[in-house]
């Protein structure tokens, strides 16, 4: 009697430990040889786990593959990804060797970065960090507690979409002007979102803050280096809760230097986990996190079950719910 083999199934990414808490396991873990990783993995240690994988489930964009990685898995048969876009996998390597690819819905991804983007805003503009660690250290007000004021500024949105949009309603309810530009802006596009377009170099240069919400892309990579940097006010704060592909983040570091912008707030990084002696980590006047704009529970519960339901579907050889089709 021929011993059946299992598929061999590897899910990568999962860092928060949060995909077994929200969906049901069992049949993968019984029809399958499943491993779930959680550690950080990149080139050669990326390959040791995956290079006998059938399958593929990869949690955001948190484990690239290139063309050269992807002609070393002879045995893939199929990949898939959270959310409905990936920055680091080369889709055109997997379509030439036929290898089907699906999503997942992203949840409330949208709101929560849009939230996020605003605790960004309100914690530069008024020194959260700051003023926390003066009462840690036993002090009280002190000459940075004289705080600005956002009502009556400007805010500058790089990218009047989804998420942009969100950020610019609350923005309005703060009592701020709000502008607008990206690579396809119109006025009527802006003023359907209730802001004005301006050109690039006019938001940068009279925005007290200015929030990025563009797609990264070739036509946006670096979009922000020394010479957009040079046009900001000295009391502005530049967020980014997009990409890190938008920021040339070394340019970033010398303007923060010079005093232009004077403040910026990331939660973005061209290499995540951010390493731990990297400069980023320690730069004043930049408050960082760690890409927290998706990290809440309604997304890893829909992560969860879109994972579940779409390798269950590839096991039984039926349409999966999103397949993905650049």
């Amino acid at each position: 009697m021929t011993e059946i083999t299992k598929p061999t199934i590897v899910v990568l990414g999962d860092y928060e430990q949060a995909l077994r808490r929200f969906s049901s396991w069992d049949q993968l873990d019984q029809r399958a040889n499943l491993t779930i990783h959680h550690e950080p993995l990149r080139d050669e240690a990326l390959y040791e786990v995956v290079k006998d994988a059938d399958a593929i489930a990869i949690v955001r964009d948190r484990s690239p593959f290139n063309e050269a990685m992807i002609a070393r898995l002879p045995r893939l048969k199929f990949l898939m990804f959270t959310g409905e876009r990936n920055g680091t996998l080369d889709a055109a390597a997997l379509i030439k060797r036929n290898i089907p690819m699906a999503c997942t819905h992203g949840g409330p991804s949208k709101e929560t970065t849009a939230e996020l983007t605003w605790a960004m805003i309100l914690g530069a503009s008024k020194r959260l960090i700051e003023q926390n660690h003066l009462i840690a250290s036993g002090g009280w007000r002190d000459s940075l507690s004289l705080l600005p004021m956002l009502s009556g500024e400007r805010l500058g949105i790089m990218g009047l979409g989804a998420i942009g949009s969100k950020v610019a309603k609350v923005g309005a309810a703060f009592g701020m002007e709000v502008v607008a530009w990206s690579p396809r802006m119109t006025p009527e596009r802006a003023a359907a979102e209730n802001a004005k377009s301006v050109s690039l170099e006019e938001l940068l240069s009279t925005s007290k803050v200015v929030t990025m919400h563009l797609v990264a892309g070739p036509g946006t990579k670096g979009l922000i280096s020394a010479d957009q940097l040079a046009l900001m006010r000295p009391d502005a704060i530049l967020v980014n809760t997009s990409r890190a592909a938008l920021i040339n983040m070394t340019d970033l570091q010398k303007a923060l230097a010079a005093g232009k912008p004077g403040q910026a707030a990331v939660d973005v990084f061209d290499l995540e986990p951010l390493p731990q002696n990297d400069p980023l980590r320690n730069t004043p006047n930049l408050l960082v996190t760690p890409h927290l704009g998706f990290i809440a529970e309604p997304i890893f519960e829909s992560f969860s079950k879109g994972i579940t339901q779409t390798l269950e579907a590839w096991l039984d050889q039926k349409p999966v719910p999103m397949p993905f089709k650049p």
